[in-house]
């Protein structure tokens, strides 16, 4: 382990502060061959001697196995208890699985290194089951290791938001591994008596291509094909050895002893061989390549006729075996071109995965299998066909999901079963929502309705009246949403369904309270006690949602804060990974709100890459705070989010986006297109009587020279634009708005309102308005204008978080802790921990030295 004594000593530090509970995270990257596995390998030796170290590792396969690197840590080397053993061998409950690790992880002896190696290939339910332990792991006596390739991870690859989430924990440790020095090469290339300049030259220093150029003996072979390396290794073994490591190389995972003594003539022969050259590493268990590019190797010179003669060899042993895991037959049985193998096992291994959360493995595996349609009469095609979608759907692949569910509607035309139709009629409208095509999802939705109304079933019907209530609901169509939930409410009630009454009181309750029907807040909260009655996770998750969505939008934010905790908790506890991201971006509204726009985007961030109804809102909230602080970006990223607002057609989308196209054009001074991005959504805004969107959207063209009618509803916004800038001043600043208290306050003509606007403004960062209020200012005749923070104080070497930069200013400022409170509209106990978060970050004991030091970084 030459040149690794830095990032060993950092994991056995963190695995001795783990031992007194206080967990972390380690993140082990760099390409391939750089070492990772040698690392992990060697962290036995620096551990605390109690210590116990797991290790599992994730396979290269085309359809990943569910909980393949947990489920390698059964029967291991260290043995897991009996708790974990049974919860991976049924795999079916994931709840059970989290809490038996989470169990392990707490098991005697401590601490527990749990590593997990080449997550960059991990299915799934295992990235599932890390996002659980990454988010508890703080409070575990553990350390988890994840290994990666970072230079094999695209922007939409899986991993992205576990490291995401893994990156933003308050103790993670990023290790990202080097090459080897030219001195470190020329240490292990004085042994094989090569030119240590040629072996570095070839290899760049990489340590699996110069352990691989060494053992060869030459230089002539160049990595990255180092393929040449290996298979001169390979030379040096007997016909016999070289024909069972190939066999072997077919297979990626670990091999079990009894799999290699079916599929190896002479098997203990071959693997010490195999051992003795490097090669192989085999323990009591199962034998592994010593590096997977070393197999990859091996198996990509094969010829195609060969490798899949090789593949058909290990499937007849895994169909052979008992209990073989279906998902390792099919990679197989795909590999070997084996159509039977993969319809007889690809339901099974979708199954599988599906139970234990592994969505993307359970599409692709019935993707195997629907390649091959021919084979299936209509009734089971389309049954595949809708857990296809089903599949595809869960994962985000919506021009996938929409396809195969149309086919499956088709099909059930043709068989004409109406139940079968009317639930299929209704999942395509449920579909075509989150794709964002508002029209196909509404068409889908009426004639679920038309067809289920004959079909004798209630459940399915009321089902189907409350996914059209929903649809209206949405688009802001209130009496037809409480016309078709009221129906559905009573059905529901009748046929004593939870899931249904919850998700159709809720849709009433929404559409009654935005229009002002003080009853509306009281069914929606009943829609949230029915779901949590019956543990009905997702119905409760969205009911949640509905009730913070709600409060947000009607600046309420104190009692949505109260929402925020309990929903979050139930989302996390749940896994309900997509109802947990459209919290965050719930949050991420909230903190922009309260103008903390470090903390808005970094929730912004998480719903991002999710569905369109989370990403329109992302998106939007990521452009606002790069428009407000004048960053470039704001206006690309609010192209992206109108174009998935306008194909939705639900002003809870188009409004937001509008009014921020509206706010950055008149920040820049163009007036004409301020009114060309507001005028067509505040006319939306008042057909539908949405007084949040219309007296934004109103703000802004008043602000552009256009008059808008008298508006009545008392919103803030509605305020400023009759004038009223006062009065919308103190809403804004009752509501906790720092930014908007700031903008209504610059409208007011007199100087000593707008310098202290200006204040504010600097404080945020809010460049851009700043200079509009500046200039005012000079118009009035003001000499002396506060310069307002320089260009290196965006710089921010001190690692400030964006509220502290903002409390540093105003204590720079002179200001009180009261006083910061009273101007960034927050409790004074919050100014007191950021004071205190401030002079930590500063090394300064006082607020005198804490300016001196602000002085000295550029950032007053």
């Amino acid at each position: 382990m030459l040149e690794r004594d830095h990032e060993l000593g950092r994991l056995a530090d963190a695995a001795r502060e783990a031992a007194d509970g206080a967990g972390a995270v380690a993140l082990v990257f760099g390409e391939a061959g750089i070492g990772k596995s040698s690392l992990v390998r060697a962290m036995s030796a620096v551990l605390p001697r109690q210590a116990r170290m797991l290790v599992g590792q994730c396979d290269d396969l085309a359809t990943g196995r569910p909980l393949g690197p947990f489920r390698d840590l059964v029967g291991g080397p260290e043995p897991v208890g009996e708790e974990l053993a049974k919860a991976l061998r049924g795999a079916g409950d994931r709840h059970r699985v989290y809490d038996a690790l989470r169990s392990e992880l707490t098991t005697a002896p401590l601490p527990v290194v749990l590593a997990v190696e080449d997550v960059h290939w991990a299915d799934e339910a295992s990235l599932d089951a890390l996002r659980f332990l990454v988010r508890r792991v703080e409070r575990l006596p553990a350390l988890l290791v994840l290994t990666y390739r970072d230079d094999e991870l695209g922007r939409e690859h899986p991993l992205r938001q576990l490291l995401g989430q893994a990156s933003r924990a308050d103790r993670v440790l990023r290790l990202p591994l080097p090459r080897l020095s030219r001195e470190a090469v020329a240490r292990m290339s004085e042994a094989e008596g090569l030119d240590p300049f040629q072996v570095y030259e070839v290899t760049s220093g990489n340590p699996f291509f110069v352990a691989e150029v060494l053992a060869a003996g030459n230089t002539g072979c160049a990595p990255p094909t180092v393929v040449d390396a290996v298979l001169a290794r390979l030379r040096g073994l007997d016909a016999g050895a070289r024909d069972a490591l190939e066999q072997l190389a077919v297979v990626p995972s670990a091999v079990e002893h009894r799999l290699a003594e079916v599929l190896l003539d002479h098997p203990m022969t071959a693997l010490a061989d195999g051992e003795q050259h490097g090669l192989l590493s085999v323990t009591p268990e199962r034998v592994v390549f010593r590096h997977e590019l070393i197999r990859r190797a091996i198996a990509d010179s094969l010829p195609a006729a060969r490798r899949i003669a090789l593949n058909r060899a290990v499937l007849r042993a895994l169909v052979a075996s008992p209990g073989a895991d279906p998902s390792r037959i099919v990679h197989h049985a795909a590999q070997a071109g084996d159509a039977d193998d993969i319809a007889q096992y690809g339901p099974a291994a979708a199954a599988d995965a599906s139970r234990t959360g592994a969505h993307r493995e359970a599409a692709a595996h019935l993707r195997l299998v629907l390649r091959d349609r021919g084979r299936y009469a209509p009734a089971e095609l389309a049954t595949l066909l809708e857990q296809f979608a089903v599949e595809s759907y869960t994962i985000a692949d919506s021009a996938a999901a929409v396809a195969a569910q149309r086919e499956a509607v088709a099909l059930r035309r043709s068989l004409a079963d109406i139940r079968a139709l009317g639930a299929d009629l209704r999942w395509l409208s449920r579909i075509h929502w989150w794709a964002g095509d508002a029209e196909a999802a509404q068409k889908a939705a009426q004639e679920a309705i038309a067809v289920l109304e004959t079909a004798d079933d209630p459940r399915l019907l009321a089902l189907a009246l409350s996914n059209t209530a929903q649809l209206h609901m949405l688009s802001e169509r209130h009496t037809e949403a409480v016309e078709f939930g009221t129906r559905a409410i009573g059905l529901a009630r009748a046929s004593d369904d939870a899931a249904i009454l919850s998700h159709a009181l809720n849709n009433v309750g929404c559409s009654l309270w935005r229009t002002g029907d003080p009853h509306g807040r009281a069914q929606l909260e009943e829609a949230l006690q029915v779901a949590l009655g019956a543990g009905e996770v997702e119905h409760a998750c969205r009911a949640y949602a509905n009730l913070i969505w709600n409060l947000l939008e009607r600046l309420e934010y104190a009692e949505a804060d109260r929402y925020f905790p309990a929903a979050l908790e139930l989302a996390d506890r749940a896994e309900h990974l997509g109802f947990l991201s459209y919290l965050q971006v719930e949050l991420a509204l909230r903190r922009f709100a309260a103008a903390d726009w470090g903390e808005a985007e970094r929730y912004a961030e998480l719903g991002v890459h999710d569905h369109v109804p989370g990403r329109c809102p992302a998106l939007t909230v990521l452009a606002r705070v790069r428009i407000r602080r004048g960053a470039e970006g704001g206006d690309e990223l609010l192209a992206q989010a109108w174009e998935m607002a306008v194909r939705a057609r639900e002003l809870q989308r188009t409004g937001p986006v509008a009014a921020a196209r509206a706010e950055a054009a008149w920040l820049r001074g163009d007036l004409a297109g301020t009114v060309e991005a507001a005028l067509g959504t505040y006319e939306q805004a008042c057909a539908l009587d949405s007084p949040a969107h219309r007296g934004e959207l109103g703000y802004w063209l008043t602000r552009a020279g256009h008059p808008v009618p008298p508006d009545e509803s008392g919103h803030p916004y509605a305020l400023q634009s009759a004038g009223q800038w006062r009065a919308a001043a103190d809403l804004w600043h009752k509501a906790g708005c720092p930014y908007e208290y700031a903008a209504a306050l610059a409208e007011s003509p007199a100087v000593d309102d707008k310098l202290a606007a200006l204040a504010l403004l600097d404080a945020l960062g809010a460049q851009p308005l700043s200079r509009h209020v500046r200039s005012e200012l000079r118009v009035l005749g003001v000499r002396r204008i506060p310069r307002g923070p320089l260009a290196a104080t965006r710089v921010n070497p001190a690692g400030l978080t964006e509220r502290q930069l903002q409390v540093l200013r105003l204590m720079v400022e002179g200001l009180t802790n009261p006083q910061i409170a009273d101007r960034l509209v927050v409790s004074v106990r919050t100014v007191d921990n950021h004071v205190s978060a401030v002079l930590e970050k500063l090394g300064a004991r006082t607020r005198r030295e804490a300016t001196a030091r602000a002085g000295e970084l550029g950032l007053t």
